[in-house]
């Protein structure tokens, strides 16, 4: 099938990749053109921006910061895209703008669908990815050959919007728990129990045992944050976009309002290169305790897991 791919960023570009090794004909477009060298060079062709890459393909995906980077692409794909085409958004994006480019698209006879993935950067090279897909499910099985090379986790949500939604959630839930562990367990540092002890003794506990507490290896514990798995200013903004959500709605998020603040002020700081979790540093610095664990006592008390 004749893909277009725009965004070729630490996700854009493994997906992109896996795309043309399913054996697909791929134009691709990014702001940097550097960043398409990879692609080009296994054989995919450059397009000078988003209406070059409508006019070459059948399906377009994108794969942008946001809603603003996703808006300004999609007057070129509306140009371009002919009536039947599919434009599927994997970005992290808002629900609000999705049904609103649904749509408008969707009068043009072109099908509009929110397909946001989860995983990381090691699941978009190795394909271990998860796609939450809102719109049309006739669209969206028409295109799940195409998507299954993205991604081994394919998931149809709802209508459009959907799957940012479930995205939003996902996202937001995570950093607001992350954001809840930090205050107890800063709490239990300074109470007198050493960091590493504490852990260890929490993930044999219920909720340790659903390896919630397994994600604090990462970054949290040993106190490492950079080079960063996901960017904080990037975090700040899917948390943003859920909080912005639960105003249109009238939903209260009183614990994700309070993980925005955190974020806000710790890119307020000049954090929003670091990792996504160095936002739990403020609590660190507010209780009075440093934690941080080797990484080799670390992997030792995971490697007795096995």
């Amino acid at each position: 099938m004749r893909i277009g791919f725009i965004g070729l960023g630490t996700m854009g570009s493994a997906m992109a990749l896996n795309a043309l090794a399913a054996g697909h004909e791929l134009t691709v477009h990014s702001r940097r053109r550097e960043s398409a060298q990879p692609h080009l060079e296994a054989g995919a062709c450059w397009a000078a921006d988003p209406y070059q890459v409508a006019l070459a393909s059948e399906v377009v995906f994108t794969s942008l910061p946001g809603p603003p980077e996703v808006e300004a692409v999609a007057e070129g794909l509306y140009r371009g895209l002919p009536q039947g085409a599919a434009w599927f958004d994997l970005s992290t994006n808002s629900p609000t703008v999705m049904r609103r480019l649904h749509e408008r698209f969707a009068a043009k006879g072109i099908a509009v669908l929110d397909a946001p993935v989860s995983g990381g950067p090691k699941g978009a090279k190795s394909g271990k990815l998860a796609l939450w897909v809102g719109g049309e499910q006739a669209v969206f099985d028409r295109f799940r050959p195409v998507l299954a090379a993205l991604g081994d986790q394919i998931l149809y949500i709802g209508p459009i919007g959907a799957g940012s939604i479930a995205k939003l959630v996902h996202n937001c839930a995570g950093y607001a728990i992350h954001c809840a562990v930090a205050e107890v367990f800063t709490m239990g540092v300074k109470a007198g129990i050493e960091p590493l002890e504490l852990w260890s003794a929490l993930r044999q506990g219920a909720t340790g045992r659903a390896r919630t507490f397994d994600r604090m290896a990462d970054q949290f514990l040993p106190g490492k944050f950079e080079p960063p798995a996901f960017a904080l200013k990037l975090a700040h903004k899917d948390v943003t976009l859920a909080t912005d959500l639960g105003r249109e709605l009238g939903v209260p998020m009183r614990l994700a309002n309070l993980t925005h603040a955190e974020m806000t002020e710790a890119l307020n700081r000049g954090w929003g290169e670091r990792d996504s979790r160095s936002f739990l540093l403020l609590q660190e610095e507010r209780a009075g305790v440093d934690i941080k664990v080797p990484l080799e006592a670390i992997r030792a008390e995971l490697d007795r897991d096995v």
